[in-house]
């Protein structure tokens, strides 16, 4: 259909939604960032770009759009459907922990069940009422530093990530939040730049993604930025870092939280002596691990094997 026949025809919100609904099921658009399937990636797509909330009510579908309305939601379909550019970089806004942050290609766009540990307050691996320091390392958009001193109001929280990039992100989101005083934003190779101190709760969501995933993504994924992603051949690159280093940032009672995806198969059959506790979320299926400070004694560097 070409453009002005769209803008004639296509009138109301309900119209738009269905077409879009459409055209990404003809022109094999993925959903991975949010959203599973064309109804409710449409759906994310047009009522944000209509500054409409996700629980709009569904007698206002059939609210006619003004003709300038209709031009931006047919620029923005176009672009999800031909460009393949992910809604939240198109809309620059993702949820996690039912939190909005403001994203774009500097960033991963959030989507880790790390947001249900946070909720549960870690429980129960560690007492609330124990957590005074949290790190957030890789934290890139911010978001689980953010949802942490949402969660944990009395703790500190350090948040770092090697992009600077990723970092003026975070601040926009910190500073969305007015937790400035809260959270403290670090450049850091991992723990390179991290000062020296105890924390409660070391948790990542690193890169990890490995040689043959990366070789496979859809279109999708090659909008985010590949240092967020790729992690060497066996995905676990950082991950082995952070093994090695976290024992001595944790406190006594400390527990490391890592998310590990797909290179979990890979991270097993290396260390199989340590003792992964890999946790279960009601929602989301990525492979999470947890140690304490005493079964990461058990890591060292002698023994992490070669990428």
């Amino acid at each position: 259909m070409p453009f002005h026949d769209r803008l004639q025809t296509l009138a109301t919100i309900r119209d738009w939604i269905r077409y879009a609904v459409s055209e990404f099921r003809k022109n094999n658009v993925f959903y991975g960032h949010g959203t599973d399937n064309a109804l409710d990636e449409a759906v994310a797509l047009i009522l944000q770009t209509l500054h409409l909330p996700y629980d709009t009510p569904a007698t206002l579908y059939d609210a006619v759009l003004t003709f300038e309305e209709r031009e931006t939601v047919d620029h923005i379909i176009i672009q999800r459907r031909d460009q393949k550019i992910p809604v939240a970089y198109l809309t620059h806004e993702a949820f996690f922990m039912g939190l909005s942050f403001y994203v774009d290609e500097r960033v991963l766009i959030p989507r880790s069940p790390i947001a249900e540990l946070i909720q549960k307050e870690f429980s129960p691996w560690i007492e609330a009422q124990h957590v005074s320091n949290i790190l957030d390392l890789c934290t890139g958009s911010g978001c689980i530093a953010i949802a942490c001193a949402e969660i944990f109001p009395d703790a500190h929280i350090t948040a770092s990530d090697i992009s600077p990039d990723a970092l003026d992100v975070a601040k926009i989101n910190t500073q969305k939040y007015h937790l400035q005083d809260q959270i403290t934003l670090i450049q850091s190779d991992i723990f390179e730049s991290i000062p020296p101190q105890k924390f409660d709760i070391i948790i990542s969501n690193p890169p990890y993604v490995d040689k043959e995933d990366m070789d496979n993504l859809p279109k999708e994924y090659h909008h985010e930025p590949i240092t967020a992603l790729a992690a060497g051949s066996d995905g676990l690159d950082i991950i082995k870092k952070i093994l090695i280093q976290a024992k001595n940032y944790l406190s006594d009672h400390g527990i490391l939280i890592v998310e590990t995806g797909n290179s979990a198969e890979a991270l097993i059959s290396q260390f199989p002596h340590i003792p992964f506790t890999w946790l279960e979320f009601e929602h989301g299926d990525s492979e999470v691990l947890l140690l304490t400070r005493e079964q990461l004694q058990l890591i060292t560097s002698t023994v992490i094997p070669a990428s």
